[in-house]
């Protein structure tokens, strides 16, 4: 008995055939054609920070990936929604929310690691002998160990 493969299928019609998946391409064309609509009403410069991620109850979720222009669009918010509530597909549509989501592209920057002179470091460990507390006395000495060097 020889193993006969099936015939090739597209993808998209094997999203289209299967129950489940049918309703998520649906779903997922429908977001596609919102962002589509709310992309014509946004500035130029804030169309790559913003997308629609959910439609539910008239309220319509945007996830911004800035906090900039998360602010940014939240005072453009009444306009926006006016312009919105003009397109048949935003019918029912009473209330915009924005939710901040940074990109996971976007990688923050290490802040430096501060250096104390040599001096400042000779200074924090004249102070830290003289301490009682425990505590403190740890806490300056770690800090005078920030200039790479050992005292002598």
């Amino acid at each position: 008995m020889a193993f006969r493969p099936l015939n090739a299928v597209a993808p998209a019609a094997l999203l289209r055939q299967a129950k489940p998946l049918k309703a998520l391409f649906r779903e997922a064309e429908r977001l596609g054609r919102l962002q589509q609509l709310l992309e014509e009403q946004l500035q130029p410069a804030a169309r790559p920070h913003c997308r629609v991620a959910s439609w539910r109850e008239g309220t319509l979720l945007l996830v911004v990936n800035d906090a900039h222009w998360a602010t940014r669009l939240r005072y453009q918010q009444r306009r926006l929604l006016r312009l919105l509530q003009q397109a048949p597909e935003f019918v029912g549509l009473t209330r915009l929310q924005f939710k901040m989501q940074p990109s996971p592209g976007v990688a923050t920057r290490a802040r430096p690691v501060r250096q104390v002179s040599q001096v400042g470091a000779d200074s924090l460990r004249e102070v830290a002998a003289g301490i009682r507390d425990p505590k403190l006395k740890a806490a300056l000495e770690r800090l005078a160990s920030r200039t790479g060097q050992v005292a002598d």
